[in-house]
């Protein structure tokens, strides 16, 4: 079986990486009864003796105590002393937090250049020591946000790092990027400084915008409201909300948001952590889905919206949810793939679902999905046995699809306006090694890369021809 590491960087990456860790142990107490540490909690947690201390890892037999397989990184140590006075502080390893105080003041260069290089040596002795703990690390999961200082900076700087210690292990990027509508009024450079190192050194990046989560839960808070899905409601939530979860307190503004990405990472990661007829590797879904290796932005969807919800209904016909999941209404950025180009579409599947239903829906659904020429049969499922906890079965899509466009077209616009006037450019100019040249070139790697989906998209619709075959002589 094989490892993975996450590394939650900022305030944003680490209230979603809790979030993350309460729903795992949760999933994994609902399956494994008897508390026996076995293949499947290994991939995300070590089994530690504490009985005379930090002892060694036990990796047969009786849990003793889990510890994450994770480093939290905050330049600000509020959110990070906030999780170790939590309910889940053992969860933790104690010498794999790294913070400070002053924080990044939402300036790209003081969290990539400044406390980059203040904490490299101490960054990559933890990423080494949480390596070392592993068999078969597979895969390192970055979660950050864009807008702000620390996530976007250092986050992508700890992106560089992973790629010189660790070159042969995936590099997984889970983004959380601002709406129009944000309060940092720098979050445009960060964002754009920040894509030109997601450009370069992730293998994967699953974007994900406030806009959409925040849509998403006030959908669900109507659904509930409205009464249309039934008047009860269930005591045990599963996903917006915290309940039944080693979370007692009282939920904050962002809980709701943060555990639909949580659910995210739980959906990618079940065929690594369980058994199914059809498991997906972590490795495939970069080899399948990325054709170039610019374009691997990932648009992500949940489905159904009730695995979201507190709500006492029967679960949708399955069909239905394999419809949800090429909607607008369940995109987890502001985008509407059907109307787009589609270069390669994964369909992570768990709970009681068939072979033959996932087939008969991709048939199903074909017709109306525009795919590239040289593609036409870019899909990848899996199929997890084990379904979140309380229902039957849900659905994750992976698309690679040029939909993700205007959300760089858009982040480019407000880039611009601030950068013609040359506003607040001064904070970040007077940082050690920070040259306006890296905003020159942050904004044309994005906009080179917004070029590429351009001509992807000349190509939609354009007469759809088969490869000649080869001539046989005779």
């Amino acid at each position: 079986m094989t490892q993975s590491v996450v590394v939650q960087v900022g305030q944003c990456g680490n209230q979603v990486g809790c979030r993350f860790w309460d729903l795992a142990l949760r999933e994994h107490a609902a399956v494994n009864k008897k508390g026996i540490y076995d293949e499947a909690l290994s991939s995300f947690f070590r089994n530690v003796d504490i009985s005379g201390g930090d002892g060694p890892d036990i990796y047969k037999g009786k849990i003793c105590s889990l510890k994450a397989r994770a480093l939290l990184i905050d330049m600000e140590a509020g959110v990070v002393n906030e999780i170790l006075q939590g309910p889940l502080r053992d969860v933790f390893d104690s010498k794999q937090l790294i913070t400070d105080v002053s924080g990044s003041g939402n300036n790209w260069a003081v969290g990539h250049k400044l406390y980059g290089y203040r904490y490299r040596e101490n960054i990559v002795e933890k990423l080494r020591k949480t390596a070392e703990h592993c068999d078969c690390l597979q895969c390192f999961f970055i979660i950050h946000s864009m807008g702000g200082g620390t996530g976007s900076g250092l986050g992508t700087f700890v992106l560089n790092l992973l790629e010189d210690e660790f070159p042969e292990v995936y590099r997984f990027v889970t983004s959380v990027y601002p709406s129009g509508e944000d309060d940092v009024i720098t979050s445009p450079y960060n964002s754009v400084l920040a894509m030109k190192e997601l450009n370069e050194h992730a293998d994967c990046v699953l974007p994900i915008e406030n806009e959409s989560l925040f849509d998403i839960v006030n959908k669900i808070h109507q659904m509930i409201n409205s009464g249309k899905l039934g008047s009860t409601v269930k005591q045990n939530s599963v996903v917006t909300s915290s309940a039944g979860s080693a979370k007692s307190v009282q939920e904050k503004p962002f809980d709701a948001m943060n555990n639909i990405v949580a659910n995210l990472l739980l959906n990618l990661t079940s065929s690594a952590r369980f058994e199914g007829s059809l498991n997906m590797d972590l490795n495939e879904i970069s080899m399948n889905l990325v054709p170039f290796p610019r374009l691997h932005y990932l648009v992500s969807s949940l489905t159904p919206l009730y695995t979201l919800a507190d709500v006492n209904v029967p679960s949708r016909r399955l069909d239905q949810m394999f419809s949800d999941a090429f909607s607008r209404d369940h995109q987890l950025i502001q985008a509407d793939p059907k109307h787009s180009l589609y270069l390669a579409c994964a369909l992570l599947v768990r709970g009681n679902v068939q072979v033959s239903d996932l087939r008969r829906n991709i048939e199903r659904l074909k017709p109306s999905l525009h795919f590239v020429s040289w593609n036409q049969e870019g899909w990848k499922t899996g199929l997890c046995s084990v379904p979140p906890v309380g229902h039957s079965h849900s659905l994750l899509a992976l698309a690679n699809n040029t939909c993700v466009k205007p959300t760089f077209t858009e982040l480019k616009d407000r880039f611009m306006k601030l950068y013609k006037k040359k506003a607040h450019l001064h904070h970040y100019l007077h940082i050690d090694g920070m040259e306006q040249s890296c905003f020159s070139e942050a904004i044309s790697s994005l906009s080179d890369l917004i070029e590429e989906y351009n001509e992807l998209d000349a190509t939609k619709g354009g007469p759809r021809t088969d490869p000649s075959r080869l001539k046989i002589a005779v």
